[in-house]
């Protein structure tokens, strides 16, 4: 049985409420980030400091996708990527990636489902499992035609890796064309590489968010977000709150942005 809120409770939410209204009124919607990329940091942690485990972080992080996609949905923001599973996860303990990658699929089909947003999957599919690979091809495949929300879903994802799958694609691409080596060594551009990037055709994340409180990238989305802003966000994924992702914006939206140094 559902325990009622204490009166404390009850008037936390309530000024919550408020305080999440304030900031969504002092919004400039006519500066929301057009592509926003996040790092969905914490899971782990987050469930130890309250004594659970790993996959019922991860499944609590889950939750909060859906509920990002939503807050997402309901501005301007006309794409979203979202960091799932990093290439480094994928060595992590068969009793903990076999769980989360049982996670990660539940969501991909959930998004899916839902009606409103295209899926699109960025990483290294030959490295997920068959079944994981089946679920992303099968999610593309199903929104293709979507109006709304594009959500990248970056599983079996790093920005080394990507980079690297880039430029064997362009040197692929080019081997079938019959281009010599020297010649497109003498004519190849920054443009070039980017029309094989997982995420080609696309515009550059405008806004980084990584929860947590780490600071860093830890490659994500390296050569698209050279002219990126970032948020850096103190609090683990889980607890990540619709006013922590308006603060996000309207931070943005404060920035003067000039795209270069």
């Amino acid at each position: 049985m559902r325990h009622a809120p204490s009166p404390r409770q009850s008037l936390r939410d309530l000024v919550y409420r408020l305080y999440e209204r304030r900031v969504e009124r002092r919004l400039d919607h006519s500066r929301v980030p057009g592509h926003i990329g996040v790092i969905l940091d914490g899971n782990r942690r987050w469930a130890r400091a309250d004594g659970m485990t790993a996959a019922q972080g991860h499944q609590a992080g889950a939750e909060k996708v859906r509920e990002l996609v939503e807050w997402c949905s309901g501005t301007d923001v006309e794409v979203v990527t979202l960091w799932l599973l990093s290439t480094d996860n994928l060595d992590r303990p068969e009793d903990e990636l076999v769980p989360l990658l049982g996670i990660i699929e539940d969501v991909v089909r959930d998004l899916a489902a839902d009606g409103r947003c295209r899926v699109h999957h960025v990483g290294a599919l030959d490295l997920l499992p068959a079944r994981t690979q089946s679920v992303l091809k099968e999610a593309e495949q199903s929104t293709a035609d979507k109006p709304g929300l594009l959500v990248n879903v970056a599983v079996g994802y790093g920005g080394r890796q990507e980079i690297a799958d880039a430029v064997r694609s362009l040197l692929a691409h080019h081997n079938e064309l019959g281009t010599p080596l020297a010649e497109l060594a003498e004519t190849v551009e920054v443009e070039h590489i980017a029309e094989h990037l997982y995420t080609r055709g696309q515009p550059d994340p405008d806004l980084v968010i990584r929860t947590s409180g780490e600071q860093r990238l830890s490659g994500f989305m390296l050569w698209q977000s050279a002219h990126s802003e970032y948020y850096f966000c103190d609090v683990f994924w889980p607890a990540f709150r619709r006013v922590d992702f308006l603060r996000a914006l309207r931070d943005y939206a404060a920035r003067n942005r000039r795209l270069g140094l």
